[in-house]
């Protein structure tokens, strides 16, 4: 999604993907956190040049926890608390203790070290001086406000959210975040934001490298990077962006599912950059109804195929056991409804769900026991034998291809891949008999 002068120039989502959906940030969180942040100090709830340990009395310093003491939020902030060796980031471990446990070996505000442990650290102070969760803290303040109405925040094992990842809102959401500091914090009126503070979050608060041809190199601020070209921006792992565009009065957002982030950003600088123009240009319908068509037809590829076997009226009904696996499948079912509609029904750990699968459709199972990921799921016959899914996790840039492989009507492989575009992350296979 495109924004300029605060209008929508251009957006496109590819199918199965929805505007209406919700995305997995990844680290762009920690730019929405930072915002908690601000909002909090200009309420009084706490000075970024506190010490952290003022929040954490219950913490009993060691002798050597010299350096540890001179750690303010600032430097949390900044991702330059210190550390050599970033402390766990896992939801089942992550905890202000495993942060200030972890050996703090330079004097903070002195080296950056990218630090999502330190995010969940400002997530824990705005919950702790709130008395809220930040979630609910945001509700009133800035998600009701700029109209994100379905806001989810992963927690750690103690209800504490995450902080530096686990944020899920549309892409019109993360347009919404840069325009709000484009706007220097205003909205519709009111000041959600201090100027003062989108001016520190948004600058060079610390170094982060001199290569001038690198965007992780430009400096770093609040939760917010330096780009090059007069630019700032939030991201977050496989392609998440919020970059802004302060000469060129723009916001781009970006919610996607690969590898090489600084392809994406070189793309941006030399594509879409030379497009912007400081006074009106002339009309062009051509090059718009080519635009509007673009658009109009992005998607991804249903599962190609045929959608016809003459093994399904043998398999289809059947129910089929699993051997023992790493995933917790335990039965699988085939059944199918109206309009070329096969239903995959998956039982494990005493859950069963029912995944639906169009033919060169998709069709959507938003509640999914199993991963807890919805699902948009087509389907195709490879050949007489081989029934092939695809599942793309909709909130998320995963997609799963599956491979059902009959080596008989009461017996089968059951093949599982789950990619990131063309990168695969783990494959599975797994044999299943028919329940006799």
């Amino acid at each position: 999604m495109l924004v300029r002068h605060g209008n929508v120039v251009s957006e496109g989502w590819w199918k199965p993907y929805r505007p209406e959906h919700n995305h997995q940030l990844y680290s762009l969180s920690k730019s929405f956190t930072s915002t908690a942040v601000g909002i909090a100090s200009g309420e009084g709830k706490l000075n970024i040049n506190e010490p952290v340990l003022k929040f954490f009395p219950e913490y009993k310093l060691k002798d050597d926890d010299y350096n540890l003491k001179q750690m303010r939020v600032r430097d949390l902030l900044t991702m330059s608390t210190g550390h050599v060796n970033e402390p766990p980031i896992g939801a089942d471990v992550i905890s202000s203790k495993s942060f200030l446990e972890t050996e703090v070996s330079y004097t903070p505000g002195t080296h950056f070290k990218y630090n999502t442990a330190a995010s969940f650290m400002l997530s824990a102070i705005v919950e702790k001086q709130t008395g809220e969760k930040l979630v609910d803290y945001l509700k009133p303040r800035f998600f009701e406000p700029l109209g994100i109405s379905a806001p989810d925040w992963e927690e750690n094992y103690q209800g504490i959210a995450l902080g530096g990842y686990g944020l899920r809102v549309k892409t019109e959401d993360i347009a919404t975040l840069g325009q709000l500091y484009l706007q220097k914090g205003e909205w519709n009126g009111k000041q959600l934001l201090s100027p003062e503070w989108v001016k520190q979050a948004t600058g060079r608060q610390v170094s982060n490298g001199s290569n001038p041809k690198s965007d992780w190199a430009q400096g770093y601020g609040f939760q917010f990077w330096q780009c090059r070209h007069g630019a700032y921006r939030g991201d977050g792992r496989f392609g998440q962006f919020c970059i802004v565009f302060p000469e060129q009065n723009a916001v781009l957002a970006i919610t996607s599912g690969y590898n090489d982030m600084g392809k994406i950003m070189n793309i941006v600088w030399d594509n879409l950059l030379p497009a912007f123009h400081y006074v009106p240009i002339p009309e062009n319908k051509k090059d718009l109804r080519a635009l509007k068509s673009k658009l109009n037809s992005l998607g991804f590829p249903t599962q190609n195929g045929s959608q016809k076997s003459p093994l399904w009226l043998k398999v289809k009904g059947k129910t089929y056991r699993f051997e023992p696996n790493d995933q917790g499948y335990e039965t699988m079912t085939l059944s199918a409804q109206d309009r070329g509609k096969i239903i995959l029904t998956i039982q494990g750990n005493g859950k069963s769900t029912s995944f639906g699968a169009g033919y060169d459709k998709w069709v959507y199972t938003p509640e999914n026991l199993i991963s807890k990921e919805p699902l948009a799921g087509s389907h195709a016959w490879l050949d007489d034998h081989k029934l092939a899914f695809r599942f793309y996790a909709y909130e998320t840039p995963f997609m799963t291809s599956t491979i059902l492989e009959f080596v008989s009507d009461d017996e089968l492989a059951f093949n599982e891949k789950l990619t990131v575009g063309s990168n695969k992350i783990k494959e599975t296979s797994i044999k299943a008999e028919a329940v006799k």
